[in-house]
């Protein structure tokens, strides 16, 4: 890859490399966008198949990240770090608190958080080199897990999905194909069946499946999900699940979930729409996380957080408001609303988010 030429052609920033030798530690992080605020975006812990793959993730959800808290009206940018390792059996406390202490020697413009393979437990061990780091645990003055808020927010959107559709905004008047129980889809088919709908669901993990078994959901074999006849097809797992090769088999009305890069293509997203489906930006519908672990960085409130969690409603009534006004895509209208914002802002000289002292100082001094 060529890392200067590819960085300019996506906007970044900056692209950090971090080694520690005597903790085994390899990451990168990537700094997209700082117009709106420091750029905030998860630690993701992966072992990837090469160096070349691990900056390409790390450049592509850094971008994404940008766009999530620009449509979700934050004063932040965005960013991404991603750790090279099996996280198995490669994580231990020097891992996280080397990782904190380079992330420390940014002076603020990067901000972590939990992802993909990372935890709260993660986090509070780079919380004690760092202030630079959201997502620890409530005893910290943090907001913990965000699942149940990402959850909540895909929820809203749905309902602005639905009421797009069909006129109402009833999860119990719907039937629901979600792939994927994990973290967040657990919550999501909670809320579906605690409503009364008919939800069927696929996952790797056959506990997870017994808990859904348990709910009276139907369950189905992982690549049977596409097939599901139902009104929303719910990706909670996997990116790139809407591609050339599934988009003929979905039988549904409505796509909207909490997975990241749900499209394959941003090409899918348009296909979508021409079979008469409606497509909820994936980075605007889940950033219900983002919402909860920005909000620690003026001290946390859990009122606070659902609220703000809750306007994801009107966040994709606005872009399909954006859609009809200029008769594009869903996917290119949630595009356009962060790009309008970005460059409004462009001209503003916005303070960057400082964190209060309300949160709890459970840092051990620095060596």
């Amino acid at each position: 890859m060529e890392l200067f030429a590819t960085a300019e052609q996506m906007g970044h920033e900056q692209v950090v490399f971090f080694h520690h030798k005597e903790s085994g530690l390899k990451a990168i992080v990537a700094i997209h966008n700082t117009v709106l605020g420091p750029a905030l975006g998860g630690l993701r812990m992966w072992p990837y198949d090469s160096e070349d793959e691990a900056l390409t993730d790390v450049l592509r959800l850094s971008r994404g990240m940008t766009y999530k808290a620009a449509v979700s009206g934050l004063n932040l940018g965005g960013g991404k770090s991603v750790i090279i390792g099996d996280p198995k059996k490669d994580k231990s406390e020097a891992f996280f608190r080397a990782l904190g202490k380079f992330i420390d020697s940014l002076g603020g413009r990067y901000i972590t958080a939990e992802d993909v393979n990372t935890t709260v437990n993660d986090m509070e061990y780079i919380f004690a080199e760092t202030d630079n780091v959201v997502g620890v645990p409530e005893v910290h003055g943090g907001g913990g897990d965000p699942s149940p808020l990402t959850a909540y927010g895909t929820i809203r959107g749905i309902q602005a999905c639905l009421n797009r559709k069909y006129g109402h905004t009833d999860l119990s008047k719907a039937s629901y194909a979600v792939q994927g129980a994990g973290n967040v889809g657990i919550h999501i088919i909670r809320t579906l069946r605690e409503a009364g709908a008919k939800v069927t669901v696929c996952d790797m993990n056959e506990q997870r499946l017994e808990e859904c078994k348990e709910m009276g959901c139907e369950i189905v074999d992982l690549d049977a999900i596409y097939d599901v006849d139902c009104d929303v097809y719910v990706p909670c797992a996997l990116g790139a699940t809407v591609n050339d090769e599934t988009i003929p088999r979905l039988k549904c009305d409505i796509v909207a979930g909490s997975a990241n890069n749900q499209l394959a293509e941003e090409r899918h997203g348009t296909e979508l729409e021409k079979r008469g489906m409606i497509y909820a930006p994936d980075y605007a519908i889940n950033a219900g996380g983002l919402m909860n672990v920005a909000i620690e960085l003026q001290g946390y409130n859990k009122d606070r957080a659902f609220r703000q969690v809750k306007g994801i409603y009107d966040i994709i009534e606005q872009i399909f408001a954006i859609a009809d006004r200029d008769g594009i895509p869903s996917w290119q209208a949630a595009d356009r609303l962060a790009e309008e914002r970005i460059a409004a802002m462009s001209s503003v000289k916005l303070p960057h988010v400082e964190r209060r002292s309300k949160r709890a100082s459970g840092r051990r001094p620095k060596a």
